[in-house]
């Protein structure tokens, strides 16, 4: 398997002059090899391999000084780099994008480079540890976790941030074999995803969305300072900086909640069972297409979904149409507005919160999607009896399904540093 390790660099003056140096370095061959592919195509009506531009570096070298200065390797992956870009516009092509060409690269939008296989190491000097860099520098960071003794590490990138930060990122792998998910998972959980609530589950638990409008304000002043300034004068620079440093701490306080909860999920339970979300679809909403972008769900599922296969825990995204308005209990539709946060089946009569009967149909379709809950069904059989079902093999009555009121948990405390308030609310509910 491989994982990503990423670490804060303490670059000093000398050293952060040397990266920007080498960064840019790069940058020019990106768009120097992006030249060569235009021309080489013009010429012989095809584009040319990797492996040809590649070849020219050591003769590129002897008419460019500065590429000397770089690692061999480090100019290798630009290439690389370049045609992975030209991958992904084909891979869009094909999914029906319409797609222009590749562009030179400004200074702004190249800033970050690779070490492949070598040419990089952590050591211990002066004691403190440092990353040692070929033809670079040996740069301090802080290693605020460690990584796996039986790592290996494959590569590291070098970036920089709009801040003016420098972190490395490093690309591990491990020889072990992920666990295997259980063939019966036993501990079951389905979440319901929304606004006011950013995740309902099947246990009753209810995890409230983060709060970041301290922060949007604080954003939204520094941005508005910044329209007074003018372009390019060292005041614009200055405070073009402070807006950097509220979009990161924005973005780092969202993922950091992300992070926890995806991994209490992952560890928690045999099987987690989700909305495949349409997230793209739901932004071209006018209506609260900025809440939407605000709470990641795709983020959050993507997490979640490695968490999981780290962890040796069913991951299931199954269909969310009509989630909301099916019953939990008899499978009876019932159209509900946004407005009404309530579920009542005219048809059975099972109550409950409506994010919690949405929890409760997604974990019913997640069993029936792995198969668990209900016997093989035979070919002419429809999804709806399969749900049936599984409904009834789970019980879900409106007695055991009626959620307490006091199973909320504020995202203010998910995100204290080692906080176990999910697990402490998962185990009092347990004894009671």
């Amino acid at each position: 398997m491989y994982y990503a390790y990423k670490y804060r660099l303490k670059p000093s003056d000398a050293h952060r002059e040397e990266l920007d140096r080498h960064r840019d370095i790069c940058r020019q061959l990106y768009n120097h090899a992006l030249y060569r592919l235009n021309e080489y195509q013009d010429e012989h009506g095809e584009l040319p391999s990797m492996t040809t531009l590649r070849s020219e570096l050591p003769d590129l070298k002897e008419e460019w000084d500065s590429l000397s200065d770089v690692y061999s390797k480090v100019l290798q992956t630009v290439v690389e780099r370049l045609f992975d870009n030209l991958k992904g516009l084909s891979k869009l092509k094909e999914n029906g994008y319409g797609v222009g060409q590749l562009k030179w690269k400004p200074p702004r939008e190249f800033r970050s480079f690779t070490y492949s296989q070598s040419g990089f190491k952590l050591d211990k000097k002066g004691g403190q540890t440092v990353l040692s860099l070929s033809k670079l520098a040996d740069i301090p960071i802080r290693l605020h976790r460690a990584i796996p003794d039986d790592a290996k590490l494959k590569q590291v990138t070098l970036k920089k941030e709009p801040t003016g930060e420098w972190f490395a990122t490093f690309g591990v792998q491990m020889d072990r074999e992920p666990p295997e998910p259980p063939e019966n998972p036993e501990n079951c959980v389905g979440i319901d995803m929304g606004i006011l609530k950013y995740a309902h589950d099947t246990d009753g638990t209810a995890v409230g969305s983060l709060d970041l409008s301290d922060e949007r304000e604080r954003l939204e002043r520094e941005q508005r300072k910044l329209s007074r300034k003018q372009h390019g004068s060292n005041n614009y620079e200055k405070q073009r900086q402070r807006v950097a440093e509220c979009h990161a701490d924005l973005r780092r306080k969202r993922r950091d909640f992300l992070h926890k909860l995806s991994a209490y999920y992952a560890r928690e339970y045999d099987l987690v069972a989700v909305e495949d979300l349409n997230v793209k679809g739901m932004m071209e909403s006018p209506s609260n297409s900025r809440d939407t972008a605000s709470a990641a769900w795709r983020t959050f599922l993507s997490l979640l979904e490695y968490k999981c296969e780290r962890e040796g825990t069913h991951f299931v995204a199954v269909n969310p149409r009509g989630t909301t308005k099916e019953c939990a209990s008899c499978g009876v539709e019932t159209d509900k507005p946004l407005w009404v946060r309530e579920h009542s089946c005219p048809a059975c009569g099972f109550e409950a919160d409506r994010d919690a009967n949405a929890a409760w149909n997604i974990l019913s379709r997640g069993l029936s999607d792995i198969g668990v809950g209900h016997s093989e069904s035979t070919s002419s059989e429809s999804q709806s009896d399969s749900d049936v079902r599984t409904r009834a093999s789970l019980s879900l009555t409106p007695v055991e399904t009626a959620l307490p009121v006091d199973t909320s948990v504020s995202a203010k405390r998910v995100v204290e540093a080692g906080s176990p308030t999910l697990k402490e609310r998962t185990a009092s509910a347990v004894s009671e």
